[in-house]
Protein backbone atom coordinates (compact mmCIF):
# COMPACT_ATOMS: atom_id res chain seq x y z
CA UNK A 1 0.00 0.00 0.00
CA UNK A 2 1.30 3.06 -1.05
CA UNK A 3 2.38 5.66 1.75
CA UNK A 4 3.34 9.38 1.54
CA UNK A 5 5.71 11.36 3.50
CA UNK A 6 5.46 15.17 3.32
CA UNK A 7 8.25 17.72 4.72
CA UNK A 8 10.24 21.17 4.05
CA UNK A 9 7.21 22.97 5.68
CA UNK A 10 8.50 25.88 7.33
CA UNK A 11 7.81 29.97 8.35
CA UNK A 12 9.25 32.68 5.31
CA UNK A 13 8.21 35.96 4.66
CA UNK A 14 6.03 37.31 1.57
CA UNK A 15 8.95 36.64 -1.54
CA UNK A 16 10.36 33.46 0.02
CA UNK A 17 10.78 30.18 -1.31
CA UNK A 18 10.11 26.51 -0.08
CA UNK A 19 10.29 23.03 -1.51
CA UNK A 20 8.10 20.26 -0.36
CA UNK A 21 8.98 17.02 -0.65
CA UNK A 22 6.83 14.30 -0.95
CA UNK A 23 8.30 10.54 -0.42
CA UNK A 24 5.94 7.67 -1.73
CA UNK A 25 7.37 4.10 -0.28
CA UNK A 26 5.06 1.12 -0.57
CA UNK A 27 4.75 0.82 -4.03
CA UNK A 28 5.77 2.11 -7.10
CA UNK A 29 2.32 2.55 -8.33
CA UNK A 30 0.65 5.57 -7.50
CA UNK A 31 -1.76 6.02 -10.18
CA UNK A 32 -2.69 8.53 -13.23
CA UNK A 33 -1.09 11.43 -10.80
CA UNK A 34 -0.25 12.34 -7.86
CA UNK A 35 -1.35 16.02 -6.33
CA UNK A 36 -0.35 18.51 -3.40
CA UNK A 37 -3.52 20.20 -1.64
CA UNK A 38 -3.50 22.67 0.58
CA UNK A 39 -6.28 23.74 3.30
CA UNK A 40 -6.02 26.60 5.14
CA UNK A 41 -8.27 27.16 8.49
CA UNK A 42 -11.73 27.42 8.18
CA UNK A 43 -11.31 26.85 4.42
CA UNK A 44 -12.43 23.75 1.93
CA UNK A 45 -8.92 21.70 1.01
CA UNK A 46 -8.21 22.78 -2.29
CA UNK A 47 -5.94 21.34 -4.90
CA UNK A 48 -3.00 23.16 -5.71
CA UNK A 49 -0.96 20.98 -8.03
CA UNK A 50 -1.70 18.32 -10.21
CA UNK A 51 1.65 16.30 -11.32
CA UNK A 52 0.56 13.43 -14.17
CA UNK A 53 2.57 10.89 -14.85
CA UNK A 54 3.25 11.51 -18.15
CA UNK A 55 5.68 14.41 -16.80
CA UNK A 56 2.92 17.33 -17.32
CA UNK A 57 1.49 19.44 -14.84
CA UNK A 58 -1.78 21.59 -13.77
CA UNK A 59 -1.91 23.98 -11.30
CA UNK A 60 -4.22 26.45 -9.43
CA UNK A 61 -4.77 29.84 -10.84
CA UNK A 62 -3.63 31.61 -8.08
CA UNK A 63 -0.22 29.55 -7.90
CA UNK A 64 0.43 29.90 -11.71
CA UNK A 65 4.22 30.89 -12.76
CA UNK A 66 4.87 30.86 -8.69
CA UNK A 67 4.58 27.24 -7.69
CA UNK A 68 6.58 24.11 -9.82
CA UNK A 69 5.32 20.15 -9.42
CA UNK A 70 8.47 17.61 -10.14
CA UNK A 71 9.11 14.00 -9.85
CA UNK A 72 12.38 12.39 -9.00
CA UNK A 73 11.43 8.84 -10.24
CA UNK A 74 14.96 7.72 -9.04
CA UNK A 75 13.59 8.90 -5.41
CA UNK A 76 10.17 8.29 -5.50
CA UNK A 77 9.66 12.03 -4.55
CA UNK A 78 7.12 14.21 -5.55
CA UNK A 79 8.21 18.29 -5.21
CA UNK A 80 6.22 21.67 -4.72
CA UNK A 81 8.71 24.48 -5.65
CA UNK A 82 7.32 27.50 -4.31
CA UNK A 83 8.30 31.30 -5.17
CA UNK A 84 7.04 34.41 -4.52
CA UNK A 85 5.06 33.34 -1.51
CA UNK A 86 2.12 35.43 -0.35
CA UNK A 87 0.06 35.47 3.09
CA UNK A 88 -2.63 33.63 1.44
CA UNK A 89 -0.66 30.95 0.56
CA UNK A 90 -0.10 30.13 4.28
CA UNK A 91 -2.21 26.56 4.81
CA UNK A 92 -1.14 22.88 5.39
CA UNK A 93 -0.03 21.58 2.94
CA UNK A 94 -0.77 18.04 1.31
CA UNK A 95 0.19 15.10 -1.01
CA UNK A 96 -2.12 12.92 -2.43
CA UNK A 97 -2.02 9.83 -5.01
CA UNK A 98 -4.35 6.97 -6.18
CA UNK A 99 -6.44 8.99 -7.86
CA UNK A 100 -9.68 7.15 -7.94
CA UNK A 101 -10.99 8.59 -11.45
CA UNK A 102 -8.71 9.99 -14.59
CA UNK A 103 -10.31 13.22 -14.64
CA UNK A 104 -9.00 13.75 -11.39
CA UNK A 105 -5.48 14.41 -12.66
CA UNK A 106 -7.48 17.52 -14.63
CA UNK A 107 -9.24 18.77 -10.71
CA UNK A 108 -7.26 21.63 -9.35
CA UNK A 109 -8.93 24.07 -6.68
CA UNK A 110 -12.20 22.96 -4.49
CA UNK A 111 -14.00 19.76 -4.25
CA UNK A 112 -11.35 17.98 -5.59
CA UNK A 113 -9.85 16.25 -3.12
CA UNK A 114 -12.72 13.29 -2.73
CA UNK A 115 -10.96 11.86 -5.85
CA UNK A 116 -7.67 11.41 -4.30
CA UNK A 117 -7.31 7.92 -2.14
CA UNK A 118 -4.43 8.36 -0.33
CA UNK A 119 -2.88 11.21 2.13
CA UNK A 120 0.41 11.84 4.03
CA UNK A 121 0.15 13.62 7.47
CA UNK A 122 0.88 17.21 5.78
CA UNK A 123 3.54 19.95 6.51
CA UNK A 124 2.67 23.72 7.50
CA UNK A 125 3.46 26.52 5.79
CA UNK A 126 3.54 30.20 7.25
CA UNK A 127 4.09 33.16 5.22
CA UNK A 128 4.35 36.01 6.97
CA UNK A 129 3.59 39.93 5.42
Amino acid sequence: QVQLLESGGGSVQAGGSLRLSCVVSGSSFTGPCMAWFRQAPGKEREGVAIYRSDGSARYLASVMGRFTASKDNAKNTLYLQMNSLKPQDTAMYYCAAEASVSFACLCTGDHCSSYFGVWGQGTQVTVSS
